[in-house]
């Protein structure tokens, strides 16, 4: 199970979704591609350089200090998550 965690400081993204073996697991890879996207976005997007760990089951990204811009593409990650909860809600949920 993914699990997605927001406080007033970060985001957590935590786990894995055993959807499917490693490297066949579609449901990872939407999280991935969301977490990932959202760093490169606020990265290229804006002048904001966001403290962030990403590791295998593991994102969690700072975002107490991000600009307006940022924060807008912080909505949008969340817009993405929620489409693959409705779509996997036993793979993934937010806490």
């Amino acid at each position: 199970m993914i699990e997605v965690s927001v406080t007033k400081d970060e985001i957590r993204v935590l786990g894995h979704s055993g959807y499917a073996p490693p490297g066949q697991d579609i449901v990872c890879a939407a999280i991935s591609t969301l977490t990932q996207g959202l760093v490169a976005s606020i990265e290229g997007l804006t002048g904001d350089r966001p403290d962030y760990t990403i590791a295998p089951g593991v994102f969690i990204l700072k975002i107490k200090d991000l600009s307006a811009k940022a924060k807008l593409l912080v909505d949008s990650f969340f817009i993405g998550i929620s489409g693959t909860i409705d779509a996997y809600p036993e793979y993934v949920r937010i806490v």
